[in-house]
């Protein structure tokens, strides 16, 4: 039976593992082209963290390689457990992928405004009558959860998904972007050609409150730009002094929610263009690369996100299996085993500016 001190210096050596991991994969993403890829990858995850679908990428990439899965991408993840509940099982020997889960504390406050007030609970105490009692992150644990490849059982159910011709926007994209651009106080403007607009194929004018977008584009080029703009409205105002200083981090943040707004919906995000990514992220002081890219990809996959829940459109799955319980797909049961390999008893582990904008 390990001790307190054994267990916690064994999860603080995997926690150590996991960074390492992650920023073995953050590293990769240092031009335009790995960055797309990495980016339509986590559409198709993006209730999970920005980390944990790069360790969950590069880990199912490493088992590809090595010959442990049929498929180079991942399709749908959970945890040991959950897979049971979908009448799957993890197959004898398949490793699951390690990724952070988030360790949770009870706090109560009879001052919430005030961040000084808040205490936190002992377990099994309860908050005082006159006080809130939240939950907050308090810090991280390393979790495992199996791809679909890796499990075998009852098949999973197909899930309609958005097919799109060359050119073709997903249908009511357009009018769902142009309803969120309004509601941040902005005006959308169609102007005629890029001419009008210095040549972009969109603007954001903080000044004006005005998004304008070309229309002499396909109407997918158009909705794609509409996104991207949108990006611009929600992130890089004038107030967001690191995009204003560093007009790169600007353009890649938008055309990257752009990218996660369009692999969302089937778009072909194979043609567009994103700035390489390493040489604003050297750029910055204070700041390594790789904490630069990780910061961004959070940002972006927030924002994006936000963005796609607004939207009443077919959106292709994101990664939870269909069947599964999404609020099970949160909540963490003890342990069996602190191992990451399937056996006959395994571990049970939980899912998880500048002032005007111009558009690529």
């Amino acid at each position: 039976m390990a001790t307190k001190e054994e267990a916690r210096a064994a999860r603080e050596a995997r926690l150590e593992e996991l960074h390492e991991k992650l920023t073995g994969a953050v590293e990769q993403l240092v031009t335009g082209e790995d960055w797309v890829r990495a980016l339509s990858f986590a559409a198709k995850f993006r209730t999970r963290s920005f980390n944990n679908t790069l360790l969950i990428w590069a880990q199912h990439m490493q088992a590809f390689d090595e010959g442990r899965v049929s498929e180079p991408f991942p399709t749908y993840v959970a945890g040991y457990r959950q897979w049971q509940g979908l009448d799957r099982q993890v197959a004898k020997g398949q490793t699951g992928y390690m990724i952070f889960a988030p360790v949770t504390a009870r706090f109560a406050s009879s001052n919430p405004s005030d961040p000084l007030s808040w205490r936190r609970l002992a377990p099994g105490e309860k908050h005082k009558v006159n006080e809130i009692e939240r939950s907050r992150m308090v810090g991280a644990k390393p979790a495992y959860v199996w791809d679909v490849s890796q499990t075998d059982g009852a098949p999973i159910p197909a899930t309609p998904e958005p097919t799109l011709l060359e050119g073709q926007a997903p249908a009511g994209l357009w009018d769902g972007l142009a309803v969120q651009v309004r509601a941040a106080g902005f005006d959308l403007v169609c102007v005629a050609e890029e001419s009008v607009i210095r040549g972009a194929n969109g603007v954001t004018d903080y000044v004006s409150k005005t998004v304008s977008v070309r229309s002499n584009m396909s109407d997918a080029a158009q909705v794609k730009t509409l996104a991207h703009e949108l990006g611009h409205v929600l992130m890089h105002g004038p107030e967001n002094r690191e995009a204003r200083q560093h007009r790169g981090i600007g353009e890649v943040e938008a055309e990257s929610v752009a990218l996660m707004i369009g692999a969302a919906h089937g778009m072909d995000t194979s043609i567009y263009t994103v700035p390489y990514v390493s040489g604003w992220a050297s750029s910055l002081k204070d700041t390594s690369p790789v904490e630069a890219v990780k910061a961004t990809g959070e940002r972006v996959r927030k924002v994006a996100t936000g963005i796609l829940d607004q939207l009443d459109t077919m959106k292709v799955g994101d990664g939870t299996p269909p069947g599964l319980d999404k609020d099970a797909a949160t909540r963490n049961s003890p342990r069996r085993n602190s191992g990451s390999r399937a056996v006959d008893a395994p571990p049970v582990l939980s899912a998880e500016p500048v002032l005007v904008g111009r558009g690529l």
